[in-house]
């Protein structure tokens, strides 16, 4: 293996068109006379320089191991904390200053003598496509994108990894950092000025990073592109071929896999300039780079929010996501000295939820002071602008006064006479989840005909009670209850509402709890502000045992999306099985008495 210096030499003298001097080689490789002298002279005697200092092909054969032979672009996440122009697109192919983030790095690369470059999609992949044709890339397709981390990217082109180049689409630089040869493995580190979330490096004298912790201050922070040489290639994959095969480490990402094995996966540190890498992780951080998005954008989001508001795109500032929400996408902002939050419709949200059912709903709670935050929706597209409460709190469902406001708001609700055309669609949806999840096959647990078998005696029962539909929310569960500061509640989130049975909504609401049996029928006598027959009661019961196992077919559904329900889930299951033998007992019990 040649020295490092060496190396250098080499790669300095290639590169040059007219014959150079030592002293210009001191300058180009920033070393004294005195050592260029000693490596020119080793070089000529080894047979690798002529006296021109021209490589001869014995030189250049001692670079050939050093060549890149690849680049790989990972381009397959969705980037959340780019709100909302990356709902729109890739982030990769944002247009920044006239060139398109992606395009531009593949010509960087090519600039490079790099021309085998695979470029890995996931996330509204078929706008990535038409880069095959134009440059030439190999496509390949992560459809585990929204599942798991970008490990899973890296395990499809494994037998790519080589010499090679670890790329993000959405990485900007000013200055082409590629290179047709590279010494050895290093990751591109920029110093972070202040606090930041990024991995953070500490590095030994001979440049290999010895330390990374997430999150630091005033230190360098790895950002930007990555290269792999052979041998950390070859250890990479044997380490990431042999923990993928563990749940919990498809949901890392491949750094967590680096750091997690410093002693035996070395990288150098590569120290660029804040001026060279640029990551845009806000549209905030773009327009400071690029002022044309202050008002002059693509974003249908945004057009959308100007036209509402009657602002123009510089006003939409503060923009950031809300990860709470179990269906869709979100993000706040402000405007006018105003905070909002926009509603991006999920992902297979069209699928099961009836948005012109959800805006005739929301009009009506508004006009019932029931939902003061709604702001606009369209009704086709799915899109909604709510006011954004500041400090407000989930109900809490162990607050009494909280669950009183909550049981005033549901039978003002469903007490009002208020109607649309719409109706719920519980059992239905029911069917078409099942239906849904068995062509995923995610519709096979161990005692799942027995679910099966309680959930369908329940539905029989019911079917047989006299039901007088009223207009439902559909989804009362506390994170669509939210408390202000000053103790006021609105009920927001209307996607799930349409004229159905009470029961429902009381079915929503327990089926989210810890409630005992007891404390859910004293719940149900709230509602009812006295104790109901027995007949009411078993049905109001079993309607939480069948809404239950709705929301728990849901949950696997939304988990076959790539969605992280949590608790939930275990708790929509568990309480199918309580509150229908709860309502089968009496049911039964009734019929024989």
């Amino acid at each position: 293996m040649i020295s490092n210096h060496q190396f250098n030499l080499l790669v300095f003298l290639k590169n040059q068109e007219a014959k150079v001097t030592q002293r210009e080689i001191a300058k180009g490789l920033d070393l004294s006379l005195g050592k260029v002298n000693h490596l020119v002279t080793e070089a000529e005697r080894l047979g690798w320089i002529n006296s021109n200092y021209s490589l001869t092909e014995k030189g250049i054969a001692e670079l050939e191991p050093y060549r890149v032979q690849n680049a790989i672009i990972m381009a397959a996440g969705m980037s959340t904390r780019f709100a909302p122009l990356s709902y729109e697109s890739p982030k990769g192919l944002l247009v920044v200053k006239g060139e398109r983030l992606i395009e531009r790095q593949i010509c960087q690369l090519r600039e490079a003598g790099i021309d085998k470059i695979t470029v890995i999609v996931g996330y509204m992949k078929e706008m990535m496509f038409y880069l095959a044709d134009k440059f030439g890339v190999d496509i390949v397709v992560n459809e585990d994108y929204y599942r798991y981390n970008n490990c899973s990217s890296l395990m499809l082109v494994r037998e790519q990894l080589g010499n090679t180049y670890i790329c993000s689409s959405d990485n900007y630089f000013t200055e082409n950092p590629f290179e047709e040869y590279v010494y050895r493995g290093y990751y591109a580190t920029v110093f972070a000025n202040g606090e930041t979330d990024e991995y953070c490096v500490e590095k030994e004298t001979n440049g290999f990073i010895s330390e990374v912790t997430v999150g630091g201050k005033n230190t360098w922070c790895m950002l930007g592109h990555v290269y792999f040489d052979r041998e950390f290639s070859k250890k990479f994959v044997r380490i990431l071929e042999n923990e993928f095969q563990h749940a919990a480490f498809k949901e890392q990402l491949w750094e967590e896999y680096y750091y997690r094995h410093l002693d035996e996966l070395k990288l150098e540190a590569r120290h660029y300039s804040a001026d060279v890498i640029k990551e845009f992780d806000s549209l905030a951080d773009l327009r400071e780079f690029d002022e044309q998005y202050l008002m002059h954008t693509n974003s249908k989001i945004l057009l959308n929010i100007c036209k509402i508001l009657s602002v123009t795109p510089a006003e939409i500032t503060h923009i950031k996501p809300i990860k709470d929400g179990l269906t869709n996408t979100s993000f706040r902002f402000e405007c006018k000295g105003e905070s909002y939050v926009y509603r991006h419709p999920g992902k297979g949200t069209e699928e099961y939820i009836n948005r012109l059912s959800e805006a005739a709903s929301m009009r009506v709670a508004a006009e019932l002071g029931i939902d003061p935050t709604f702001v606009a929706m369209d009704e086709n597209e799915g899109w909604k602008i709510s006011k954004f409460i500041e400090n407000a709190r989930l109900l809490d469902y162990e607050n009494e006064e909280d669950v009183d406001k909550a049981i005033d708001f549901i039978s003002r609700l469903h007490r009002s006479g208020k109607t649309t055309p719409y109706e719920l669609r519980f059992e239905k949806d029911l069917e078409e989840f099942k239906e849904k999840l068995q062509k995923r096959n995610r519709f096979e647990f161990e005692d799942k005909e027995i679910l099966e078998e309680l959930v369908r005696q329940v539905i029989q029962y019911l079917h047989k009670d006299p039901v007088e539909f009223v207009l439902c929310h559909g989804d009362c569960y506390s994170p669509n209850f939210l408390v202000d500061e000053e103790g006021n509640m609105s009920l927001i989130d209307w996607e799930y509402s349409g004229m159905g049975d009470a029961a429902s909504d009381i079915g929503c609401f327990l089926c989210c709890t810890d409630y005992s049996l007891d404390e859910a029928k004293e719940f149900i006598n709230k509602y009812f502000e006295k104790n109901p027959s027995v007949g009411t009661q078993q049905h109001f019961l079993g309607m939480v045992g069948l809404v239950s196992y709705y929301w728990f077919l849901w949950a696997l559904f939304q988990e076959s999306n790539g969605k992280r329900i949590g608790e939930y889930l275990y708790k929509w299951y568990r309480h199918t099985k309580m509150y229908c033998t709860e309502a089968l007992r009496m049911y039964q019990g009734e019929k024989t008495r």
